[in-house]
């Protein structure tokens, strides 16, 4: 139970109301700012400002998946104006708090670093990552079918990086019939795509193994599908592309040969925000019981 733990919700998507409530379902005392277009049907959960005063006390403040952007702002679903943080927010924190957000760009990182406070990337924890690549990968899967006129079974199916997400959009699309091919960088990884039954290529040798691409997933968040490659591919290829934005595809260049390319960040949240939101929702209170 968090009985006596106080939490702080600063904005977030359709996946941080499971958080609430699952917050709520364990009794601990909830602060929501950055909701003030919610229908509040949760009684214990209180609505209020970004103040120093209420975040004096608190024992876990919880950002959104996407976290804070560089210029202090935290962006909500539910309220019209982002949220705006300044250094004498982190500032008021005490020492106790925990701080939780998907991920972390530097401004963040640095704040909470030079204040003493601990920053927990969620989504660089595997119990997260590997769960939440499920809603990814289906999600990404729908986007396929729905932007083709032929199905997924039997065609070629191209899935760029081997971590969490590309191993398991690799698994499901050959699960449905596709011939799948995947690319990686380390060679640990290639062996890994071999043992697993699937055709491996170096992403050294991407501009020659997508020539035959009918779908493309792309999980790297780096310039990976260049003009170069763009170029050598069919324009009847759909790319699907879930990488961090910007994306690793160069979408003007797509554009202008005639292939259709798609970013598609933060799919769970779109797709399955219930199942991604209970997924963040029990580690999250996990650590927070571990470090009370």
């Amino acid at each position: 139970m968090l009985t006596g733990i106080k939490m702080a919700f600063l904005g977030g998507d359709a996946r941080i109301i499971e958080v609430i409530q699952h917050a709520l379902d364990l009794d601990a005392s909830v602060y929501l700012i950055g909701f003030d277009d919610l229908e509040l049907k949760m009684a214990d959960a209180v609505k209020t400002n970004l103040s120093l005063e209420v975040l004096q006390d608190l024992d876990a403040v919880i950002m959104p998946v996407t976290g804070m952007s560089d210029d202090w702002t935290i962006g909500s679903k539910y309220s019209a104006r982002p949220i705006v943080l300044t250094d004498d927010h982190f500032s008021a924190l005490p020492k106790k708090c925990k701080i939780f957000t998907g991920i972390a760009r530097s401004v963040l990182s640095e704040t909470s670093r030079r204040h003493g406070l601990c920053l927990i990337k969620l989504m660089e924890l595997d119990e997260v990552a590997i769960l939440n690549s499920i809603p990814s990968a289906e999600g990404a899967i729908q986007m396929a079918m729905e932007n083709t006129d032929f199905t997924i079974h039997g065609s070629n199916v191209a899935v760029l990086g081997f971590g969490r997400c590309g191993m398991t959009l690799t698994r499901m699309c050959a699960g449905i019939g596709a011939k799948v091919k995947a690319g990686a960088r380390k060679e640990a990884d290639i062996a890994r795509i071999i043992e697993m039954g699937f055709d491996a290529f170096n992403i050294s040798n991407i501009g020659t193994a997508l020539q035959q691409a009918d779908i493309v997933f792309n999980t790297i968040p780096a310039p990976v599908l260049t003009s170069e490659v763009l170029a050598r591919m069919k324009k009847s290829c759909v790319i699907i592309d879930i990488a961090s934005s910007p994306g690793g595809t160069d979408f003007r260049f797509a554009e202008k040969r005639g292939i259709k390319a798609l970013l598609a960040p933060s799919l769970p949240g779109i797709v399955a925000p219930k199942t991604a939101g209970q997924i963040i929702a029990k580690t999250i209170c996990r650590l927070v019981l571990d470090h009370a």
